[in-house]
């Protein structure tokens, strides 16, 4: 037994879905703007929406025949044995411990552009030590806290488009369309990735899921339709209402990337002086703190499994019997995000959760395959319509977007190598094959 709660009915779970992705709508996408310009952007975006379309339908399946707190490492781990999916809990980790540091840096920004001079990264530490005392709290705290966040992010999000898209002009979201030509909507691959990055995460909360069966693949679905809806106001609202560049960087002179890309597109629309800016910008820190939130619930889920198998040091599989939470995973989480904080690397930190959860896709796509091969009776609540087609274009699709990053980024593919590589060795050497075994 795990220990944890079931508590999280089908409007919780959308809203943990919701959540978990939402910041991709208010920074993160910008910087595939200098790479692919807005065609690219879109072109990259597009693809994005088909792979991660391709990969819930069978991501829910896995969730529901195998609702474990592990995520990947749990589907990975019985379709191809322990080793390859230890391999797939350490790159959900590299996803869910990563993540959260980008977006703590963009609410450190955020709050930079309503209240000038405030210190960034003092922000983004500050929120790290809040939220994870929130989720040590008790779930039922946090997931409801989650769901409150979310509606209000969606309904910021609305706002901006009706403020915004009214003054959408063609001429400003077409000026430079493809700055490096049509291989630049390769290069913004990884970014138009963050509009949907997380909402995997929903996997990690099915042992706190009521009827996971049955409000699992709800969840995800109306996560998934939600985020293209505001991905498509997000996109179109703010390029076409300031131009691209004006939301990717935050100098004037194009040098500097911007962490804060609606704020500078109202900008355009409304005074900076104005209540209204002030509020827009305000609200549009929810979102952030949404899935900065909910994805520290992910990371902390993700831990633990590995913990509880004994793949990490055992303390870290440890829910604390109050609580009813994983504290020293919590607390592992926050020291690791911290560490990363200290770098400074934005984008480089997108870039590597990015290639995490590339990583992930592609390992949940083919076990899926495998288990519907080597296990046909394993119960399946929901079966995955369009199989196996949608798997297997939810595979070819990350492979092309991994390769795609690659090229782009080949110190960062070389450090996200290294990393997967030098946890596969510490297992063989620190962990007994006989102690090896899924969550």
């Amino acid at each position: 037994m795990s220990g944890l709660q079931r508590t999280l009915g089908p409007f919780a779970i959308w809203g943990l879905g919701v959540g978990y992705v939402i910041s991709g709508m208010y920074f993160g996408w910008n910087y595939g703007l200098p790479e692919g310009g807005p065609y690219g952007l879109v072109a990259a975006t597009l693809a994005a929406t088909v792979l991660y379309t391709a990969f819930v339908l069978g991501y829910a399946e896995l969730s529901c025949a195998l609702p474990k707190a592990g995520g990947v490492f749990v589907y990975a781990g019985r379709a191809f044995g322990p080793e390859l999916g230890f391999v797939a809990g350490v790159a959900q980790l590299v996803e869910y411990v990563l993540a959260p540091v980008g977006i703590a840096f963009a609410i450190g920004s955020y709050i930079a552009q309503a209240i000038p001079g405030v210190p960034v990264l003092a922000v983004a530490v500050v929120a790290y030590a809040m939220f994870t005392a929130v989720n040590i709290w008790g779930v039922k705290l946090s997931a409801g806290f989650e769901l409150v966040l979310t509606i209000v992010a969606v309904i910021e999000l609305c706002v901006f488009g009706i403020v915004a898209l009214p003054h959408f002009s063609w001429a400003r979201f077409a000026a430079d369309p493809l700055p490096h030509g049509w291989p630049g909507a390769l290069a913004a691959m990884p970014f138009a990735i963050w509009f949907y990055l997380g909402i995997e995460g929903l996997a990690n909360v099915a042992e706190e899921a009521r009827e996971p069966q049955r409000d699992l693949p709800r969840g995800f679905f109306a996560a998934m339709v939600t985020l293209v809806a505001l991905t498509a106001i997000v996109l179109f609202g703010a390029v076409g209402a300031a131009g691209w560049r004006a939301v990717a960087y935050s100098d004037a002179a194009g040098l500097v990337n911007s962490d804060s890309p609606l704020p500078q597109a109202i900008s355009h629309v409304v005074s900076r002086t104005s209540p209204f800016f002030v509020v827009l910008t305000g609200i549009g820190l929810v979102g952030l703190v949404a899935s900065f939130h909910g994805i520290l619930i992910a990371a902390s889920r993700s831990i633990l499994s590995l913990g509880q198998a004994r793949m990490l040091p055992r303390a870290l599989g440890e829910v604390h019997p109050r609580r009813g939470t994983p504290v020293v995973a919590l607390v592992a989480n926050l020291g690791v995000g911290l560490v990363a904080l200290a770098t400074g690397k934005t984008d480089e930190i997108i870039v590597l959760s990015v290639f995490g959860a590339l990583t992930l896709y592609i390992l949940a796509a083919a076990s899926l395959i495998a288990l519907r091969r080597r296990e046909p009776d394993l119960p399946r609540p929901y079966r995955a319509p369009l199989y196996p087609a949608a798997p297997i274009v939810a595979i070819g699709l990350a492979l092309i977007c991994m390769g795609a990053m690659a090229k782009g980024h080949p110190y960062l593919a070389l450090i996200y190598a290294g990393i997967l590589v030098a946890s596969w060795l510490g297992l063989l050497i620190f962990v007994p094959a006989k102690g090896r075994q899924s969550a």
